[in-house]
């Protein structure tokens, strides 16, 4: 098998392209997030806070020194990020918890039986009989 064919059949897969539209859609997803949380929530917290905005919070290091630019810890923006990776995490947490109570909904419940006992000995006989095949006795 040549490799060109060997790769064209790994990447038509049903997983690898179920897996590149989920990277795909995780991605924008996670722009819609940075969005809400950057432009939304951090205002919000930032208004309710006394008009603190965590994106310009940072910790000068080092002075600017002519055309070196100055060293900063930016730690607001670390905190945005954390806000952004737990609103996507429960986010995905939430859609994966409804996956799986679909998936225990679909689960066929268990056949009916289709066998039973003779109640004198204990062989066992279609469930629609009316007479034991072992000991001839008449069943209810």
């Amino acid at each position: 098998m040549s490799m060109l064919k060997e790769f064209k059949e790994f990447a038509m897969r049903g997983n690898v392209v179920d897996m590149a539209v989920g990277i795909i859609i995780g991605a924008a997803f996670g722009k819609i997030v940075s969005s809400l949380v950057s432009d939304v929530i951090m205002p919000a917290i930032g208004l309710l806070l006394g008009g603190v905005d965590f994106s310009d919070k940072l910790i000068t290091l080092k002075n600017a020194v002519g055309d070196i630019p100055a060293v900063t810890l930016k730690y607001g923006v670390f905190i945005n990020t954390v806000i952004d990776f737990v609103i996507v995490a429960f986010a995905i947490f939430m859609m994966i918890r409804a996956i799986n109570r679909l998936k225990r909904k679909e689960e066929a419940p268990p056949p009916a039986p289709t066998t039973k006992e003779c109640p004198e000995c204990l062989m066992t006989i279609p469930i629609n009989a009316k007479r034991c095949g072992h000991c001839a006795v008449v069943l209810k």
